[in-house]
C-alpha cells in the first residue's frame, strides 16, 4: 500500500508540517509514501530518503496548458500506482485527484485544514468531496459549515505533535515575546503590532520575535516602523528548528482571524510556553486552551483584550508558571502515531 500526499508544495507551513510529520511516521509502519506538489517544488521539512517527493508541475497563474499538464502527469501517476491510497491535504489537491482519477477506482481522502468559508469556490469544491471516500476535520465547528451528505463520511482527527520538540522549559523565561506564522493577512499581525505597542509602553524590557515568511513581510514592517517599535521587532524569517529558539520564551501569541489548528499553538503548549491565542473560526484554539487554566483565549480583533492578557502574563509569573504547567499535557495525548492511526482508520486502510 502507497499513500500519496497532494498538496500545493512543501513550503514551512502547518500542513506541510503534519504532512512531513505523518510520513515520516508512515514510513516507520511499513508503508510506501509520496509526496506530490502540483505547484511548485519546495522542501521546507527534511525528509526521509525513502519518502518519494516530486512535483507534476508549477504554479499556472492561469495558464490552461500548465493546468492540464497537470491533470496528465497525476492520472499517470494514479495508473502506475494502483494499489495507492490518496491524501489530499487541500481543497484544489482534491478538485485535481478526483478529476485525474476519473474511471479509477481509488480510495480518497480530504484533510480540511482551515476555515470551510474562506473557500472561493464552494461549488466545485463540494462536488469533488461528494466523489471522495472520506473527509477528515479539525475541530466539530468545522463540519457543521458543510450539507449533512458531506458530514454522513466526515470525521474530527487533531494534529500531531512532535515528540521530538524541545522540553519543557525550567527555569527563569527571556522577555521574549514570540509569533510563527506565515506573514499573511488571515494571520493579523498587525493586531499584534498595535496591542504590543501599548504593552511596551509599560513593559520596555520586551522584544517581539516574528518567526515566519510571506507576502506582507514588508507591509508589516514599514506598520511598525509607523508605531514606533521597529527596534523592538525582530525578524527571523522561516527556521527549521523554531521550537529550539522559543522554547524560553515568555509567552507565545497568535491573532489569526480564523485558523484551522495552528500547529505553532500546539507546539508552543506543549512546550509550556505561557499562550494567547485568538478564539477564531473553526474553534481550533479552544478544541486545545482551556481558558486561564492552560492559556489564554482572546475575541478575534480585540486589541485590548490582547493587551490585557500579555499584562497579566507578564506581571504575573505565578499565573504563568500555572499556565506552563497545565498546557504541558497535550505533549502526550496528540502523538504522531496516534494520529496517523487515525487517519488510517478514516481511510479504511486499517481497523476498519
Amino acid at each position: 500500500m502507497k499513500i500519496i500526499f497532494i498538496i500545493p508544495n512543501m513550503t514551512g507551513g502547518g500542513t506541510e508540517r503534519v504532512i512531513s510529520l505523518l510520513s515520516e511516521e508512515y514510513i516507520r509502519m511499513g508503508y510506501k509514501v509520496a509526496i506530490m506538489q502540483f505547484a511548485g517544488y519546495e522542501h521546507a521539512y527534511e525528509l526521509n530518503e525513502r519518502i518519494e517527493d516530486f512535483s507534476v508541475a508549477r504554479r499556472s497563474n492561469g495558464n490552461p496548458f500548465i493546468f492540464i499538464r497537470r491533470l496528465i502527469r497525476m492520472r499517470r501517476y494514479f495508473k502506475q500506482n494502483p494499489d495507492c491510497c490518496i491524501f489530499s491535504f487541500c481543497v484544489n489537491g482534491a478538485i485535481f485527484s478526483v478529476i485525474s482519477t476519473f474511471g479509477m477506482k481509488r480510495r480518497i481522502l480530504v484533510a480540511e485544514r482551515s476555515s470551510p468559508d474562506s473557500c472561493k469556490q464552494t461549488k466545485l469544491r463540494n462536488w469533488a468531496y461528494k466523489r471522495t471516500d472520506r473527509i477528515t476535520f479539525q475541530t466539530q465547528e468545522g463540519m457543521t459549515y458543510f450539507p449533512n451528505w458531506i458530514k454522513s463520511k466526515a470525521v474530527v482527527i487533531p494534529n500531531p505533535i512532535d515528540a521530538a520538540i524541545a522540553l519543557p522549559h525550567t527555569g527563569r523565561r527571556t522577555h521574549r515575546i514570540v509569533s510563527v506564522g506565515r506573514l499573511h493577512a488571515v494571520k493579523n499581525h498587525k493586531l499584534l503590532f498595535e496591542a504590543y505597542a501599548d504593552f511596551s509602553s509599560d513593559f520596555p524590557d520586551y522584544e517581539l520575535h516574528i518567526y515566519g515568511q510571506g507576502e506582507l513581510e514588508t507591509e508589516l514592517k514599514e506598520y511598525a516602523g509607523k508605531l514606533g517599535i521597529s527596534e523592538k521587532v525582530i525578524w527571523h524569517g522561516f527556521c527549521k528548528n523554531v521550537t529550539e529558539e522559543i522554547k524560553d520564551a515568555a509567552m507565545f501569541i497568535s491573532t489569526s482571524n480564523y485558523e484551522g489548528i495552528s500547529n505553532s499553538m500546539l507546539e508552543a503548549l506543549a512546550m509550556g510556553i505561557p499562550s494567547i491565542c485568538t478564539d477564531c473560526p473553526i474553534g481550533g484554539a479552544r478544541s486545545y486552551i482551556e481558558h486561564e487554566k492552560n492559556g489564554l483565549l482572546i475575541p478575534v480583533g480585540d486589541k485590548d483584550a490582547l493587551v490585557n492578557a500579555m499584562v497579566k502574563i507578564a506581571s504575573n509569573d505565578a499565573f504563568a508558571e500555572q499556565l506552563s504547567k497545565n498546557a504541558v499535557g497535550v505533549r502526550d495525548k496528540y502523538s504522531v502515531r496516534s494520529i496517523a492511526e487515525q487517519f488510517l482508520k478514516a481511510a479504511g486502510i486499517k481497523g476498519s
